[in-house]
């Protein structure tokens, strides 16, 4: 078992934009086995490339934080819902094309169910 200090890295799914932005801040990384830790979604990205992206980063062990633009989520709207995992939390972010909604937000939404639905 892992522990959570060996969860050292942050995952990006998202457009080249927020990708290539994380890569230069220095989020990059290819592991021994030649696997990155980041995937560029394009219009040529297919639905089960995005969702075996999705699976890998989320069960790989050097993985603390997978960072995804909103717009990209949506397309697999229905694995990060269900993803409930602490390890490796999974945020959504903008890009520059696409404003946040917060009511698309898969955390947010679970903060609030605990709250009630009245808490905004």
């Amino acid at each position: 078992m892992a522990h959570q200090k060996d969860r050292s890295l942050i995952a990006v799914i998202g457009d080249e934009d927020t990708v290539t932005g994380l890569l230069l801040a220095g989020v990059g990384h290819v592991d021994s086995k030649q696997k990155p830790n980041f995937i560029v979604v394009d219009a040529k990205t297919t639905l089960s490339t995005l969702e075996d992206a999705f699976i890998e980063f989320t069960k790989r062990k050097d993985i603390g934080i997978i960072l995804i633009n909103q717009h990209v989520a949506d397309d697999i709207r229905s694995l990060v819902d269900e993803y409930h995992q602490a390890f490796p939390t999974v945020l959504e972010i903008p890009s520059k094309d696409h404003p946040y909604d917060p009511a698309k937000d898969s955390v947010l939404k679970r903060v609030q169910k605990l709250f009630g639905d009245d808490q905004r």
